[in-house]
Formats: structure tokens, C-alpha cells, sequence
């Protein structure tokens, strides 16, 4: 069992600035994926950004530049700096860990971004 703990969101203007962080606890494998996606209402669930525990990482297209994820492996925790904020970023963003045989989403966190 996994659970995923996300917080950080919130609202803020176009331009400003967010962290969002996720603690990982429970049965956690030394071989895993961990990483952000995003929703927005009408649409569906897409990759923000995900990191493996040897530290390669991929971003989707439009966070290229402006977020950054990090990860304390020792600590279970993933990290999103979301920088250059946009109206279009608006939605509840989801911690995901992807082990083996086992996909683990936490129950997400509201990000509002006013234009």
C-alpha cells in the first residue's frame, strides 16, 4: 500500500509562482517513477513532469522552462516549482509513483492561476 501526500497548490496571478510537493509513504520500490499530471476540467489527465529514482527526467512541452521537478529519494519526497504561471495551468495536479506492478495517484491538489 501507498500513500501520496500532495500539497502546494492554490491560486495565484499570471506570472507568479508555485511548489507543489508530494511525501510518498508505504511499500515503496527501489525502482520507481514519480511525477505530476495534471487536469483541467473538460479534459483529461496529462504528464506535467516525472522523475525515475537514477534521476532522468521528462517534461511535457509546456513546462519546458518554466517548472522544474525535484526529488528527495531518502525522503520519499517529489517537488514541482511551477514558475511563469499561466491561466491555461489551471487545474488539480496529482502525484503519481509508478513501481513495477503498482500505480499510485494521491487525491490532488487544486492549482488556479488569474489572468
Amino acid at each position: 500500500q501507498v500513500q501520496l501526500a500532495e500539497s502546494g497548490g492554490g491560486l495565484v496571478q499570471a506570472g507568479g509562482s508555485l511548489r507543489l510537493s508530494c511525501v510518498a509513504s508505504g511499500s515503496i520500490s527501489s525502482i520507481n517513477v514519480i511525477g505530476w499530471y495534471r487536469q483541467a476540467p473538460g479534459y483529461q489527465r496529462e504528464l506535467v513532469a516525472r522523475i525515475t529514482n537514477y534521476g532522468s527526467i521528462n517534461y511535457a512541452d509546456f513546462a519546458k522552462g518554466r517548472f522544474t521537478i525535484s526529488r528527495d529519494i531518502a525522503k520519499n519526497i517529489v517537488h514541482l516549482q511551477m514558475n511563469n504561471l499561466k491561466p491555461e495551468d489551471t487545474g488539480v495536479y496529482y502525484c503519481n509513483l509508478q513501481q513495477v506492478a503498482l500505480s499510485s495517484w494521491g487525491q490532488g491538489t487544486q492549482v488556479t492561476v488569474s489572468s
